[in-house]
Formats: structure tokens, C-alpha cells, sequence
């Protein structure tokens, strides 16, 4: 496991106690940690610090949540800068060093350096910098006196009265941005063997087992019996129902949703418990059901716009234009959101219905920011399906398209405006022109090759997704695509399955791949192993294409009415879908 990981960890968690121990007179950097005790153990560190160095601290502590340790080490480094406080320039400097920016690392090691004269570690960082041999930074202490004194935190926390729970609970987001999420695992596995009486510790444990994406079934099974201990030990604990849903969707979405149901009736009124469920619904397209109980929720608390935004985009999803229209307004009235996304939408569902001209309007309408520079695009397209193409190249053409995903943004719409019309040939040579301008472009590299598979020309689709893949060697979106195309279109089923074999391994639980896996191994005829993958692909994502894969193969089986119920579940949300369309009709002869 990489020493930076709990090296991180340390910082986090014993930041704010780090700087309320010195603001309470703790000994030098040097002196060995002490359990709290008196009167000064129980305050808070608002009570102790200045509030604005508690407020960089914060920002410090939320950033390393959300794995962004440039920004924590500039607040932990303000924070240090406005205390004179030493032991906040050593945390500063250590999460620094997960930067790997020369500035930030120099910065906080001078003052360290300056704050603390006595210690040699600050000089041996500033002299690596120097030296350009940065390399040796991480190795400076060994992981087992890392790890050590991560253990001894918490055993501090648990004697001081403070307790445990907190530091369980954030430890999963210290950890954040670490890619290896199994060596997370084992560590919090570890660090929680001490505490079985705390239930925030068997939630860190069962939490830490899910983003590992459960693809070991002995982590799966661990973090599911973590889960149950932390019920067993807080049973009416939100937090803990919700993450063992959860992992039960990880399975069976059926399932998690049935467990959430189970609870409601329990707990009627928990807010909590009602969103989550409307989630899970919505990854089901069950979106009535979900719209229902967002509205269940804001009848309650009309304040929570963000669920009546929820309620909007489902009424969207649902093509219930009337009420999707009517909270829209309202959102748009009190002023909901980011800059232009709830007018991005209002212009969407004019699009949609059919009222080009007054979809034109309201992108024109759209704020500056970001999406004014989306809407702007979708201007084009809208006047495209108006059948005014050159007018709406035209106006491509004299839009300030300043960077290159601006540039190929402007290309892929350009093109788009002869898929829409099925005019695949015309497509083609304007993407072909965009590659000429902007030959390392994967993006129109992807899209030309997806528009000769439609012109049927499919040896020249394999030759441009090998190009992609020669570009993007490591990308498993790219390898699926090339996979999926040999599977689907040519008799090299195995060569594709291969492809999409090692597209797996990057991204195990990407329903797309696992679609391919399924649709590979229906073609290979290993119809049971293609009915999991594919099962398992539809619980990710109900997409209509999934659908039609996974009744192919259930019809194969000889489960026609099971193949049917899903066929006509998907053509509900989505009745012009033209691969699930043209499945349904040729089993339908």
C-alpha cells in the first residue's frame, strides 16, 4: 500500500485536533501525543481556534474529502500562515507532497522550516525540491510507524471522551481519491479491529467494501456483514439502511428497493429514506413512483428546491411537458441553481415538444457561463431539424470557438445535423474535414467511425475504432467500442470478445461493457453466462438497448414471456427506440 495513503489520512483527521491542541498549549512537535482530559478535552475546536483559521481548516478538511489535496494543502498552509502554528505547516507540507507541485510542497516546507527551526524533515524536503528528486519524499518514513500513528489517533479519540464515530466516519472520504480502493479496504478492515462496539466503525468498513466495486465476493460478503453489525448496534440508524441497500442493489436492484420499502413502513416520515428510495426507483425508470414521493417530501418542506428540480427532470423523462413546465418556472422564479441550468431545461422541453421557435429563444436566453456555450450549440441543431442546415452551419461557423473542444464540439454538432437526417454520406465528410484540422482528435475519431458502421462500411469503422484504440491503448470505452463492433458486425466474435475482455478489467462495472460481455458470450452461445451479464448490466443501467440484448438471450432460453415483460417495460419509457423496435418485431412475426 503506498505510504502517501494513510500519510493523507493523518493530515485530515488530526488536523483540527493538531491545531486545538496547540491553541490549548500542547507540547512541541516533537513531544509524544497525550490523551485529552479535563474540561478543554470536551470543547469543540470552534470554541478554541480564531474563526477564521478554523474556517481554512474546514475548507482543508472538506477538500481532502473530496480529493482535492492541492486545495487543502494552500488552507492548511493560510491556516498555518495566520496562527504561526507549527504543527498546521507540518500538516500542510505532508499533504503538500500528495500534490507532487514543487510550489506548494517549497512553500509549506519553508515554513515549517521557519515555524520550527529544531526539526531536520523540512530541510530535507526543501533540498529534494531543489535537488529535482522528489522521488524519495514519500520513503522518509516507513509505512508500519505510518500506519502506527494513524492507530494511535484513534486510540487517543477513543479515550478522550471524543470517541471514535467521527474519525470512522470521514475516513472513507479521506481516502477518496485513492485508486486503490481494495488497499483501503484492508487498512480500514485493520484500523477497526480494535473497536467491534462501534457501529460508525462497521459502517466504514461496509462502506469502504462498496467502493471497491464489490467485484471480490469475499469483500462483498464482508462489507454486507459489516453493514448488519452497525444495524445490530444502531438499528434505526438511516445512514447504516442506506448503505446496506446499497450493496444489496450491487445484486439485485429489486432487492435494495424492496429493503427501502421495508424501512419506510417502519419510519414513515424519514425524508431520508423517501429520496433514497426515489433514487433507486429512478435508476429503474420507475419515474411516477419516484416523482411521487419527491413531491411526498416537498409537501412537507416546500424550501427544498432541489427536489422539486428532481420532480421536474422526471416530469421531462416522463414527456409530462405541463408539470415539468410549471416547476420550471417556479425554480426559474426563486432563482434555483446554477447559472442558466434551469433555463438550459425550459429550452430542452420547448425542443422536445416541438416548439422549435420558442426552444430557439429560450437557448438564446441562457446565461452567460458554460451552458450559454451548450445552448448555443443546440441553437444549431433546433434550426437543423427545422430543415435550415446551411443556416444552421452558417451559424456554427461564426461562433468564437476558441478552444479545441470548443473547435470539435463545433465539428461533432455540424455533423450531427446530417445524422438527424439520416444523410450519413454528408456526415461523413464534414467529420473527415474535422479531422483534418484536428487529427488528434478522439472524439471525431469515434464519431466517424460510428457513422461508416451506419453506411455499412464496416471494415473502414474497425480501421478508424483501431486508430482510437492506438491513441487511447488503456481506454475501455475505446476497446469496447472496437470489442462490440467485431462482435456485432463481423464473424471475429472471439477477437471482439478479447477486446471486450480487457475493457472489463478496466471498468468492471460499466454496464456497457458488461453489455458487450453479454451480447459476446450470446454469440459465442454461453447463453447462461450471457444472461448474468447482461441481468447484471440492466440492474445498472435500464437502457433499451440492454433490454433488447438481454431478451434476445432470454428468448434463446425459451423464456419468451420474461424476454416480452422486459421488451415492454423499456418501450414505455423509450417507444422509438429503433434496435429495441426491430427486435420486438421480429419475434413478433
Amino acid at each position: 500500500m503506498k505510504q502517501r495513503l494513510i500519510r493523507i489520512a493523518i493530515a485530515a483527521l488530526a488536523g483540527l485536533a493538531a491545531a486545538t491542541a496547540s491553541a490549548q498549549g500542547s507540547p512541541g512537535p516533537g513531544a509524544s501525543p497525550q490523551p485529552a482530559s479535563g474540561p478543554a478535552a470536551s470543547r469543540s475546536a470552534e470554541d478554541v481556534l480564531p474563526p477564521d483559521i478554523f474556517y481554512r481548516l474546514l475548507v482543508g478538511d472538506i477538500a481532502l474529502q473530496r480529493g482535492e489535496p492541492a486545495i487543502a494543502a494552500r488552507a492548511y498552509l493560510e491556516a498555518a500562515r495566520a496562527s504561526a502554528n507549527p504543527a498546521l505547516a507540518r500538516r500542510a507540507t505532508e499533504i503538500a507532497l500528495a500534490t507532487r507541485q514543487r510550489p506548494a510542497i517549497e512553500q509549506a516546507a519553508r515554513l515549517w522550516q521557519e515555524l520550527d527551526p529544531t526539526a531536520e524533515r523540512p530541510g530535507q524536503i526543501i533540498a529534494a525540491v531543489a535537488s529535482g528528486n522528489m522521488s524519495r519524499l514519500q520513503d522518509e518514513t516507513p509505512e508500519s510507524e505510518l500506519r502506527a500513528r494513524l492507530e494511535r489517533f484513534l486510540a487517543d479519540a477513543a479515550v478522550s471522551g471524543a470517541g471514535v464515530g467521527e474519525p470512522f466516519l470521514q475516513i472513507n472520504r479521506v481516502f477518496g481519491h485513492q485508486t486503490d480502493k481494495s488497499a483501503v479496504f484492508r487498512l480500514v478492515v485493520d484500523l477497526a479491529k480494535p473497536y467491534p462496539g462501534s457501529a460508525e466503525a462497521q459502517f466504514a468498513i461496509a462502506l469502504a467494501g462498496l467502493n471497491t466495486g464489490l467485484t471480490d465476493p469475499g469483500v462483498a460478503t464482508a462489507a454486507m456483514e459489516a453493514a448488519d453489525r452497525a444495524l445490530t448496534l444502531k438499528p434505526d440508524w438511516d445512514r447504516a439502511v442506506l448503505l446496506k441497500a446499497e450493496l444489496l442493489g450491487k445484486s439485485s436492484a429489486s432487492r435494495a428497493i424492496a429493503y427501502i420499502e421495508t424501512a419506510l413502513a417502519k419510519a414513515p416520515q424519514s425524508r431520508a429514506l423517501k429520496i433514497a428510495l426515489a433514487q433507486h426507483l429512478v435508476e429503474q425508470k420507475r419515474f411516477a413512483e419516484a416523482r411521487t414521493l419527491y413531491r411526498s417530501v416537498l409537501a412537507s418542506d416546500p424550501s427544498q428546491r432541489e427536489l422539486q428540480f428532481g420532480a421536474a427532470v422526471l416530469s421531462v423523462q416522463m414527456k409530462d411537458w405541463d408539470a415539468a413546465e410549471t416547476d420550471l418556472q417556479a425554480l426559474q422564479r426563486a432563482g434555483y441553481g446554477e447559472a442558466g441550468q434551469v433555463e438550459f431545461y425550459l429550452a430542452q422541453v420547448a425542443e422536445d415538444r416541438g416548439n422549435l421557435d420558442q426552444a430557439i429563444a429560450r437557448y438564446r436566453d441562457v446565461p452567460e457561463g458554460e451552458r450559454a456555450w451548450l445552448a448555443q450549440l443546440r441553437i444549431a441543431v433546433v434550426t437543423g431539424k427545422q430543415g435550415k442546415r446551411d443556416e444552421a452551419r452558417r451559424f456554427l461557423a461564426e461562433l468564437p470557438a476558441v478552444t479545441i473542444e470548443q473547435r470539435v464540439q463545433v465539428r461533432q454538432t455540424e455533423a450531427q445535423l446530417y445524422r438527424d437526417a439520416n444523410d450519413h454520406a454528408k456526415a461523413l465528410a464534414i467529420l473527415d474535414q474535422g479531422l483534418a484540422e484536428l487529427p488528434e482528435s478522439t472524439d471525431l475519431v469515434y464519431d466517424r467511425a460510428m457513422v461508416l458502421e451506419k453506411l455499412d462500411r464496416i471494415d473502414d469503422a474497425e480501421k478508424a475504432l483501431r486508430r482510437l484504440v492506438e491513441m487511447k491503448p488503456d481506454d475501455a470505452h475505446a476497446l469496447n467500442a472496437l470489442g462490440y463492433t467485431l462482435v456485432d458486425r463481423t464473424r471475429r466474435i472471439d477477437e471482439g470478445f478479447q477486446l471486450i475482455e480487457k475493457a472489463h478489467r478496466l471498468a468492471p462495472s460499466d454496464p456497457f461493457i458488461l453489455d458487450s460481455m453479454g451480447w459476446a458470450l450470446y454469440r459465442l452461445g454461453r447463453l447462461d453466462e450471457a444472461e448474468q451479464y447482461l441481468a447484471r448490466a440492466f440492474a445498472e443501467r435500464p437502457d433499451p438497448e440492454i433490454a433488447a440484448h438481454w431478451g434476445e438471450v432470454l428468448w434463446a432460453k425459451g423464456q419468451q414471456q420474461k424476454a416480452k415483460d422486459i421488451w415492454q417495460s423499456q418501450l414505455k419509457s423509450t417507444p422509438d427506440h429503433p434496435l429495441l423496435l426491430e427486435t420486438v418485431r421480429r419475434h413478433s412475426r
